[in-house]
This record gives structure tokens, C-alpha cells and sequence, in this order.
């Protein structure tokens, strides 16, 4: 069982920046992929970026390729979500996620997740 607790949420103005933190329960935080996935007012939710078990594979969404980048401690059960460049239309709540262990799907795969955080408001004002 893997718990989430994500912080770092709030409002910036469009160009600024905000770092999400995403910390975790567990013995075992490096046998899991980390993702972030957000849900805009009316929208379904969507995958932003993720990080493999060691960190020296990251995947991210078009949207934000570029702009966010995705990282992890796992001597502190962390995950981390750098977001630059803000635009009004990243306004969300950010979900933190975590993959079934050894997972070998893909990293963007909604399905692939077997434990969330309880989300963070990101809002960026234009």
C-alpha cells in the first residue's frame, strides 16, 4: 500500500513558476513509476509527466514538453513536478500517482496506476 500526499499547489500568474512536491509512504518507493496527471474544471483527467523507478527515464505530455520537469528522490520517497512558463490553460488539480510495482507499461497509461494522492489546486491567471 502506497500513500501520497501532494503540496506546492496555488496560483501563479501566466509565465511564473510553481513546484508541486509529492511525498510517500513505504518501504519500496524505487519500485514504482511516479506520474503526475492533472484535471482541468470540465475536463477528463490527463497525464502530465512521469519518471521511471530510478529516474533516468521521464515521459511528458506535449502540452507541457519543455515548460515541466519531472524528478525524484527516493532516499526521500519524493517526486517532484519543476512548472515553468505557466499558461491559464494549466489551471488544474494536479494528481500524484504511483504504478503497480515493476510496472513495464506505458508511463502515459491512466490504467497503470494503482495509487493517487488527493490532488492540488495549480492555478494560473492570465
Amino acid at each position: 500500500q502506497v500513500q501520497l500526499v501532494e503540496s506546492g499547489g496555488g496560483l501563479a500568474q501566466a509565465g511564473g513558476s510553481l513546484r508541486l512536491s509529492c511525498a510517500a509512504s513505504g518501504r519500496t518507493f524505487s519500485r514504482y513509476v511516479m506520474g503526475w496527471f492533472r484535471q482541468g474544471p470540465g475536463k477528463e483527467r490527463e497525464f502530465v509527466a512521469a519518471i521511471s523507478p530510478i529516474g533516468i527515464t521521464t515521459n511528458y505530455a506535449d502540452s507541457v514538453k519543455g515548460r515541466f520537469t519531472i524528478s525524484r528522490d527516493n532516499a526521500k520517497s519524493t517526486v517532484y513536478l519543476q512548472m515553468n512558463s505557466l499558461k491559464p490553460e494549466d489551471t488544474a488539480v494536479y494528481y500524484c500517482a504511483a504504478s503497480r510495482p515493476n510496472y513495464s507499461g506505458r508511463y502515459s497509461d491512466i490504467a497503470g496506476y494503482d495509487y493517487w494522492g488527493q490532488g492540488t489546486q495549480v492555478t494560473v491567471s492570465s
